[in-house]
């Protein structure tokens, strides 16, 4: 009997989950369709899954129509140059927090929850006027600051999980050696948190990569606009949405933090649980 209340319930739960991915999927799997369908199809009062007539026009359409290249290169460096920022910042404050007890690490991690709970809205004004007081309006250079400063704390936490998961006998054997608490962190502990680092890295990337808001907000002059907020551009007549190539748009700039996500997921993973267990 509870063999059969086992694998009913095993049962239920994979249901459940293959219910839960279509429901994830689909989005995607409708936006990669709509990119691919002729003007014809994406008017038809009968929409299909498959296009019957597949066609790379709406991808020609929405290269003529906005600056894609342009700002997927001001995506690629504020994301690129905020998670190296963001990880050379969070590492050597992620080993504190996780080596030496204390109110600096109370108040980090304290700072790391409370940060999380901060609505984009609600910070938004204070923001734009630091920034504005620092001449970095409009500047690819002050948005990459925000980025660094949002994505911080949840780099520090997730680097110090994987700091907790480095055995301290290793340290402490280098520490009689000689060795500083710089040359501890830089000879020992950085090598052996690569992976850590890695992944805590390209979720920064990832991150930045997709964020709108602050780069709506902090970005005027069109030549410096990120490509989420360009993707905001592909209207048709009276603000109708121009769906084919806002649909092949939004599918290019979907596919780097997808193949991003696929790598280092199971790092993510490990990252969070790392150090939930003593050594």
């Amino acid at each position: 009997m509870s063999l059969r209340t086992s694998g009913t319930a095993r049962a239920g739960q994979y249901a459940a989950l293959l219910c839960y991915l279509v429901f994830l999927a689909f989005p995607f799997l409708w936006l990669v369709s709509t990119a691919f369908k002729p003007a014809r199809e994406l008017g038809s009062l009968h929409p299909t899954w498959i296009p019957e007539d597949p066609t790379l026009d709406n991808f020609r359409q929405a290269f003529d129509e906005q600056p894609l290249l342009r700002a997927a290169a001001n995506s690629l460096t504020a994301a690129l140059c905020a998670a190296l920022i963001a990880v050379v910042i969070a590492t050597p404050m992620a080993y504190v927090m996780a080596r030496h007890r204390g109110r600096l690490s109370t108040a980090a991690t304290g700072w790391v929850v409370v940060s999380q709970a901060f609505p984009f809205v609600l910070v938004i004004i204070p923001l734009f006027l630091v920034l504005k007081y620092l001449h970095l309006i409009n500047s690819l250079w002050g948005l990459i600051l925000v980025y660094v400063v949002w994505s911080l704390p949840f780099a520090l936490w997730m680097l110090a999980g994987y700091v907790r998961a480095v055995p301290p006998e290793l340290e402490e054997a280098a520490a009689v050696d000689g060795a500083g608490s710089v040359r501890i962190l830089v000879s020992v502990t950085a090598p052996l948190l690569a992976p850590g680092i890695v992944a805590t890295a390209l979720f920064a990337f990832i991150t930045a990569w997709n964020e709108f808001f602050f780069a709506l907000v902090l970005l005027k002059t069109p030549e410096k606009r990120t490509l989420p907020v360009v993707l905001t551009h592909f209207l048709g007549a009276e603000g109708v949405a121009d769906l084919g190539p806002l649909a092949a748009a939004a599918f290019l700039a979907t596919l780097p933090s997808l193949v991003l996500f696929a790598v280092i997921q199971k790092r993510i993973t490990g990252g969070l649980t790392a150090g939930a267990v003593k050594n």
